[in-house]
């Protein structure tokens, strides 16, 4: 395998470069910052507590300007809340427009294990009139600026999805049709509403919509460019930036982006999606420290950017980096595991690819799994430009 040598790694090594020229300008920038005025790129957050109840400080708002509150679910084709304290945490996440009066807040309906009614949902016109109607009224009741739909795949079996082959029709429809109601809202609310999709990142996602249409009705589409490898298979970069030459699936983040703008979402719109999290694999041999091995499954496959700094990082781990792809992993001999995941290292090159292919900006899932806030501050401070 020849990951260190490939232009990919070439490419890697001048986003390396860029990156800190970027930092040092930046720094320079904050020191003289009485003058300045900032601009940003987008920031979104999908913040997922579930039964939980958001805690006072718990969310940098000055360091983010959307947050996706998931999820919302859909019951005899009405949206609902998902889960028991939504009501006080949305009243919570909109009260931090306080601290940062840019900040906007959506509820994002669906997810993975939440698509299943998206189908029947969107069957027929009247169908959709049920949904958006309701969806209107939750957004209004909860003061909130927007929705992301979550559907988690058009024509295609998530995890509990039922699926069509109209859904493909069905998706832009339901989304010109929220389009046009939210338009007409906006003139009798005097704001703005605004409407997003999670799309999946795959050749396969795009070929079971119709993108060209479908950015038409939407202000951000937010590439869910994770999760390219999961455990139970092959080892791989679940996150790639580039694409490796040796990677048997030739998948990347890079590569998904240059799909949809081929698709024909312009790149103003797209939102790059980061994982806050990794994969494990078990019983992976001692070859090329793991990567691209064939491996199994081990509980639990998913950690948190908390747990894995925690508990696994230089505690029998040692950090290796994929210099075509950009990326970090971990293996350990020992335990014959290996660990795919995103660092400040790899976060700060992303963000350096959406300043220069000037994309929208990030996304990330999810808040929680990073408290500590330090891979946030990676994107707020390299996304964040300043200028006189």
């Amino acid at each position: 395998m020849s990951i260190m040598t490939s232009t990919f790694g070439v490419r890697c090594r001048l986003y390396t470069v860029l990156y800190v020229l970027t930092m040092n300008v930046f720094a320079v920038g904050v020191m003289n910052a009485q003058s300045d005025a900032t601009s940003q790129k987008a920031i979104i957050a999908y913040v997922f507590v579930q039964d939980r109840i958001l805690q006072p400080g718990e969310i940098a708002a000055e360091k983010l300007t959307r947050i996706n509150y998931a999820f919302a679910n859909i019951k005899q084709g009405r949206i609902v809340s998902g889960f028991k304290n939504d009501d006080q945490n949305l009243t919570t996440l909109v009260s931090l427009k306080q601290r940062n009066p840019s900040l906007t807040v959506f509820v994002s309906v669906g997810g993975w294990d939440w698509s299943g009614s998206f189908s029947d949902m969107a069957l027929t016109r009247a169908s959709r009139k049920t949904f958006i109607t309701s969806a209107l009224a939750y957004v209004e009741r909860h003061q909130l600026d927007g929705l992301d739909i979550d559907w988690e795949y058009p024509g295609q079996a998530g995890s509990t999805n039922q699926f069509r082959a109209e859904d493909t029709q069905n998706f832009t429809l339901l989304l010109k049709e929220l389009r046009e109601r939210f338009t007409a809202a906006e003139r009798r609310l005097h704001r703005p509403l605004s409407l997003s999709i999670a799309a999946g990142a795959s050749s396969s996602y795009i070929a079971h919509t119709e993108m060209a249409k479908v950015q038409l009705y939407l202000d951000t589409v937010n590439v869910m460019a994770y999760d390219y490898y999961l455990p139970g298979e092959t080892t791989g970069n679940h996150a790639p930036l580039f694409t490796n030459p040796d990677d048997p699936k030739q998948i990347s983040a890079d590569r998904s982006v240059r799909e949809f703008e081929e698709a024909g979402v312009p790149p103003a719109k797209l939102v790059l999606g980061v994982p806050f999290y990794g994969h494990q694999w078990s019983d992976v041999a001692d070859v090329h420290h793991g990567l691209f091995q064939p491996g199994n499954r081990v509980p639990p496959g998913y950690l948190t950017y908390a747990t894995l700094s925690a508990s696994l990082i230089g505690k029998g781990f040692d950090r290796y980096w994929d210099k075509a792809s950009c990326v970090p992993y971990l293996y350990s001999v020992e335990k014959k595991t290996f660990v795919s995941y995103e660092d400040p290292e790899s976060l700060a090159l992303k963000a350096r690819y959406i300043l220069e292919h000037q994309l929208a900006g990030v996304m990330f899932w999810d808040y929680a799994a990073d408290p500590s806030g330090t891979l946030l501050d990676t994107l707020h401070s390299t996304l964040t430009r300043t200028r006189n």
